[in-house]
């Protein structure tokens, strides 16, 4: 009888540490943001049932309109470049070549680096007295600094070259591990038909990823639509000039913080990212079914 009790629950005594910090700290802020939705809550009170006032607010909220719109374009054209450069990547460094793991190691190097250390190290580089304005007016190509971070679509711009610089590496070894199950079999044999290079990335390599794609598509939706350090670090906290380069989740940092919060508000807004971050991902997976 106790070995049997004791078969039964030692999986569960096990699992339990896991299981508790998933309900702790996932399961219940995840139900407790939606309570809070529809409530006027603030961070030193309680608040009261508002129904769908919040839900309200956020359809008439121009501010929330210019956030949506700059997280949607972050995800526009984050999306086909971190989806196809990072594969040419991997191709290339997966030729075994003297010195080719130095090349992986560089790649991989903004990875590892902190979001916002390379952000600090980006505005530098972008300021107007920074190293790549200040080259351009020696070599003549410019005659005034180019505002990098004072204009909106300039710093947007900034923000979404940051994040693929720094995200490429990521996407490589994803990369990497799937190419290595692309038989090469089916390289060799192309080769000697005379597929050149372009037509066996084409036929073979882009096929044999295709999973692998569409995981890494969901990934970079997900993270451009959750955007935050890019934008705040450049742009100083403020979002850009008016807030016009403000993200969805900047928008929620700045309703939810302080001792006036509008915590029901910032929690409506959380609600809306995520039916705008699930859209992407179920549409993709649509297309997927499609191809297949």
């Amino acid at each position: 009888m106790t070995r049997t009790f004791q078969g039964r629950f030692t999986p569960w005594l096990f699992a339990a540490p896991g299981l508790v910090w998933l309900v702790v700290f996932n399961l219940w802020p995840a139900f407790n943001t939606v309570v809070l939705a529809f409530t006027n809550a603030k961070p030193l009170g309680g608040g009261h049932f508002t129904g769908l006032a919040n839900l309200g607010r956020a359809l008439n909220d121009d501010q929330l309109a210019t956030a949506l719109l700059n997280s949607v374009i972050y995800m526009l054209v984050c999306l086909p470049v971190l989806t196809l450069l990072p594969l040419l990547l991997a191709v290339l460094v997966e030729k075994k070549l003297p010195g080719i793991t130095f090349f992986r190691t560089t790649f991989y190097t903004p990875v590892v680096a902190s979001a916002v250390v390379v952000a600090l190290i980006w505005e530098w580089l972008l300021e107007d007295r920074g190293l790549i304005n200040g080259f351009a007016q020696w070599l003549g190509v410019i005659a005034e600094p180019l505002p990098f971070l004072t204009d909106r679509w300039l710093l947007l711009l900034s923000a979404i070259s940051l994040t693929i610089w720094k995200g490429m590496g990521y996407y490589m070894v994803i990369y990497l591990s799937a190419l290595g199950n692309v038989r090469r079999e089916l390289h060799e044999a192309a080769a000697v038909d005379g597929a050149g290079a372009v037509r066996r990335f084409r036929s073979i390599t882009v096929p044999g990823v295709r999973n692998t794609m569409l995981l890494v598509s969901v990934l970079i939706s997900v993270s451009a639509l959750r955007v935050f350090s890019e934008l705040y670090v450049l742009s100083n906290g403020t979002g850009g000039p008016g807030g016009q380069d403000m993200s969805v989740v900047m928008l929620i940092q700045m309703y939810s913080r302080g001792f006036t919060g509008h915590l029901g508000y910032a929690s409506m807004l959380s609600l809306v990212l995520f039916v705008v971050t699930v859209g992407p991902m179920l549409l993709l997976l649509r297309l997927n079914r499609k191809g297949a």
